[in-house]
């Protein structure tokens, strides 16, 4: 749902010859009329297929569900072929920053929207300051219409947005790496034209724990209210647990239960418009200048192009960083997190300029503390 928009772009370029694999011919029927993208039938949680997929191939996406990521991103290393990547999976992508650099390949991970754009405003900003005192980012894709009973709707795999709700949170409160459950710390927020949103503890930060030195740093989601007192109710329901348990004689998971009532429940419709919303936060010092940056994203379905918000700040950032790595702008081997990307100003200028271009804008504001 965020690959297809983000191969289309990418068709776009006449230098570019687009590939797209997929396990689903649904997926890869979405492709039939595009003459530019060829498709590829293949089981990519084999690493002897994504071997042979991308061995004619010079740089890879992956656009592949959390659980799925990590190994392809090692199998695509082993291939020896620049990725850019966006399936948010729950390993440290550090873990082959060694492997990637034997291989001498680049790998931008997490290149997407948030993580993403999120890390890249704040490795930019925090380049910019002497000292880094606080990062703090709230970011959250809604539905533009709440619907009974969820309030909400996911261009991404409900297995992922679960994860998004259970996996637990870390964050940097006093200098210190603290954890916490996702969904802890609620607090309303008003936005513009969103209202009031609900923001709570995820695991957003990443890699930002070991790249940025600051004593305060948390993400935040944004969900309605009404949407987040549910999900509440059914972590603390269970229902997103993975420990079987006996059903009638059968034992069952029940998060692949959820998984799977919630699917239909969730999908977002071609019609249905969305919004994107974040802002990020960076305070510190410079030349003893307390500064507070701040980054306000406010996108929306576009209706000309038929393309979710959610899928367009995802995708475009994705694709943005392949056209900056095609023109050879940015050169680092091993694991590279977008916030390596933000600390480059040319790399920087270059993402936001393409945004922009394409209707993505990061609204920027300097302020003095007292």
């Amino acid at each position: 749902m965020v690959g297809a928009p983000l191969a289309v772009d990418l068709a776009r370029e006449e230098t570019f010859q687009i590939t797209v694999a997929d396990n689903s011919e649904a997926s890869l029927n979405k492709f039939k009329t595009n003459r530019r993208i060829h498709t590829v039938h293949a089981d990519l949680s084999r690493s002897e297929t994504v071997g042979a997929v991308v061995r004619d191939h010079d740089m890879v996406v992956g656009a592949l569900p959390g659980f799925m990521g990590y190994s392809c991103v090692r199998w695509v290393i082993e291939a020896g072929k620049d990725m850019v990547d966006i399936s948010f999976f729950p390993e440290d992508p550090f873990n082959l920053n060694d492997l990637a650099r034997e291989h001498g390949v680049t790998v931008l991970c997490d290149m997407g929207v948030a993580p993403g754009m999120s890390h890249m405003l704040a490795g930019h900003a925090a380049s910019e300051l002497d000292v880094v005192e606080k990062v703090m980012i709230y970011v959250g894709g809604l539905p533009k219409k709440k619907e009974e009973p969820w309030e909400f709707k996911t261009l991404f795999s409900p297995a992922d947005v679960i994860e998004e709700y259970t996996r637990p949170a870390r964050f940097i409160e006093n200098g210190s790496v603290v954890v916490k459950p996702a969904l802890s710390d609620p607090e309303i927020i008003n936005f513009p034209v969103a209202g009031d949103l609900m923001a709570f503890n995820t695991d957003g930060l990443r890699t930002l724990v070991h790249t940025i030195k600051a004593p305060w740093m948390r993400e935040k989601t944004l969900r309605y209210i009404n949407h987040y007192k549910q999900i509440l109710e059914l972590k603390n329901l269970r229902l997103f647990g993975t420990n079987k348990i006996n059903v009638e004689g059968l034992m069952i998971n029940p998060r692949n239960v959820i998984n799977d009532l919630l699917l239909p429940q969730w999908e977002m419709k071609p019609d249905d418009e969305d919004m994107t919303v974040m802002k990020v936060i960076i305070e510190g010092t410079k030349d003893d200048k307390k500064l507070r940056h701040v980054y306000n994203l406010f996108d929306e379905y576009d209706r000309v192009a038929k393309i979710h918000s959610m899928a367009r700040t995802t995708a475009y950032t994705a694709t943005m960083a392949v056209r900056m790595m095609s023109k050879g702008l940015y050169h680092r081997k091993g694991i590279s997190p977008p916030e390596y990307v933000g600390q480059d100003k040319k790399c920087f200028d270059f993402m936001l300029k393409g945004l922009r271009e394409k209707g993505v804008i990061y609204r920027h504001r300097v302020s003095r503390l007292k």
